[in-house]
């Protein structure tokens, strides 16, 4: 199962950043005004010290403070490692929006548990009903929470969070071979005993996918999947399917 990365044996306390600019080994580069603000406002990080820098694009380079200004820092990139830490397996997560925390918490921890892609999806029973040409900040907050997860457990790759559309519309999409929707397995079928690598994985709201939506996704190829006898919360659901994809495949 994937689990959470220390960043340096040597140095367990070590912090990470994720940093919009190009990083190369013995290059300096300039802190953006977020890291800046985390490592040496927040934490107050002198010269000298090190971090891990990130920038989305695959893997990580530590760093050393050299220059810190009233508003303004700079630092040497000294090694590259090329680490990434993803899971095995590519889940693209089709997940239903919700209200309040429970949609902040989805997102987080299934990017913990190395989702590679969120879908934002609208249902029949979806409490939210957004149009992001005039809530671009909820869009910008959810990937924002993406990048601090990443931060946090150590995945280099930053996955995207993607605007919402509706089920209907995302079912008539391209999705991967393997497509699975958390929903009652009347059959008991293992579904998991042929998965490939590249798996669709659908997840409704608090109150559930409706039959009729079951039945379109059954449709166009998700087998359904029950991973208990409880009922789990919309923001649970997808940290038990993500962990068992990660102990199992």
């Amino acid at each position: 199962m994937q689990s959470c990365f220390v960043p340096s044996e040597s140095n367990p306390s070590m912090p990470r950043f994720f940093i919009e600019a190009d990083l190369n080994v013995d290059t300096t580069v300039e802190l953006t005004e977020t890291v800046f603000h985390h490592w040496v406002k927040v934490l107050r990080a002198q010269a000298g010290e090190t971090a891990t820098l990130f920038n989305g694009q695959g893997g990580e380079y530590e760093v050393t403070l050299t220059e810190v200004a009233k508003k303004s820092a700079t630092v040497s990139v000294n090694t590259f490692n090329p680490a990434n830490r993803t899971p095995k397996f590519q889940a693209l997560l089709g997940q239903v929006m919700s209200k309040g925390d429970r949609m902040d918490y989805a997102i987080q921890k299934a990017v913990e548990l190395g989702v590679s892609e969120i879908q934002l999806l609208t249902s029949d029973r979806c409490e939210m009903r957004l149009k992001y040409d005039r809530d671009q900040k909820k869009l910008d907050h959810w990937q924002g929470i993406a990048i601090a997860a990443c931060e946090q457990c150590g995945l280099n790759i930053v996955p995207k969070i993607l605007a919402p559309i509706s089920l209907e519309k995302w079912l008539e999409t391209e999705l991967p071979k393997t497509k699975l929707v958390l929903a009652p397995n009347k059959d008991e079928t293992d579904v998991l005993a042929d998965a490939t690598l590249d798996i669709a994985l659908l997840i409704g709201p608090e109150g559930g996918l409706s039959e009729a939506e079951i039945t379109a996704a059954n449709a166009k190829g998700f087998l359904n999947w029950c991973i208990g006898e409880r009922v789990l919360r919309t923001e649970t659901a997808p940290v038990v399917a993500l962990s068992i994809l990660n102990y199992n495949l």
